[in-house]
């Protein structure tokens, strides 16, 4: 038969050492837990004996029979702080042990605040950086894509349009005027003249009739004195540009007095003095101009051809 000391088993502690030391213990505890009795008998060593009976008594009572020997073995173990619970120092070991009892604590703590982060870093995403990219991407495919075929578009519509000389020549330099900027990265510029080349291809398909304006209540002419030349005096005859179909339109006109261009359905052009009486004369007959026709906007034609003597300003106001 095998022995268990053959195999490595330890031998169990002699019940009679186990129960003296949990009799001790069980002492040193009554003892923690009856103050009046230690501060009373414990601080004078000549009392002991006197303490040991209180004990004897305390057991006796609860029917517990406790040899000499263990009630001074008690007595004396709480002398030496044998059985009390010293906590450790501070230090690292007991940093990260308060850390994991505590776990359950701060643990919901970072928890929460990392939760805190990864919504504020989603939302952040989602704001700021994919908008961010998308506007990128967005400006990438304008430059490279968009305004190109704009650019290419209008000038293939002008040359389609036109055989006017100034037209093409304005065209093919706006067009290079945006390739130019295309070239730069600057969209602004190269949107600009997008922009101009299809108010050229605009004005090069329009077709009106300027009419010199005589109904009742709205003026023919007016002289004006210029800014530069307070002395003198310069003569408008007052139009507007009829479509077709009898359409009023409005068109960009540049004001010579201001240099500012403003869309306007009526306006003045300078003409010779004796333009302007010879219209004033023609009104005064019957309250109507019958020769009205000042000149022809054609398709395909940058600048309306004049029947009328013209000396190139225009007026907005007046």
């Amino acid at each position: 038969m095998t022995r268990a000391a053959d195999i490595g088993e330890a031998s169990p502690a002699p019940r009679g050492k186990l129960d003296d030391i949990m009799l001790a213990m069980d002492v040193v505890d009554t003892l923690r837990h009856r103050e009046d009795l230690v501060t009373r008998e414990l601080d004078d060593a000549g009392k002991e004996e006197a303490l040991l009976r209180q004990l004897r008594e305390i057991y006796r009572q609860q029917g517990i029979a406790v040899p000499d020997h263990i009630l001074k073995d008690g007595v004396k173990a709480l002398r030496e702080s044998r059985f009390a619970y010293t906590p450790p120092g501070a230090g690292l070991k007991r940093s990260l042990a308060t850390l994991y009892v505590n776990r359950s604590a701060w643990g919901r703590r970072v928890l929460a605040v990392a939760a805190a982060l990864g919504v504020g870093w989603g939302i952040w995403q989602f704001m700021v950086v994919q908008p961010a990219r998308q506007s990128a991407e967005a400006g990438r495919i304008e430059l490279t894509q968009t305004l190109p075929a704009r650019l290419a578009s209008s000038l293939g519509d002008v040359r389609a349009m036109t055989i006017d000389a100034e037209a093409l020549t304005r065209a093919e330099a706006l067009k290079a005027d945006g390739e130019r900027a295309l070239r730069n990265g600057d969209r602004p510029a190269a949107q600009k003249a997008v922009d101009d080349l299809a108010a050229l291809r605009t004005q090069l398909a329009s077709e009106y009739v300027l009419t010199i304006v005589s109904r009742q209540g709205a003026e023919t002419g007016v002289w004006r004195r210029p800014p530069r030349n307070p002395s003198g005096r310069n003569y408008y005859l007052i139009v507007e540009a009829l479509a077709p179909d009898g359409r009023k339109l409005s068109l960009p006109v540049r004001n010579e007095e201001t240099g500012e261009t403003e869309t306007v359905s009526m306006w003045g052009i300078r003409v010779p003095q004796e333009m302007f009486e010879r219209i004033a004369r023609d009104k005064r007959d019957d309250g109507i101009v019958q020769f009205n026709r000042f000149g022809v906007k054609r398709r395909g034609m940058l600048n309306p051809e004049y029947l009328m003597p013209f000396e190139g300003g225009m007026i907005t106001k007046w």
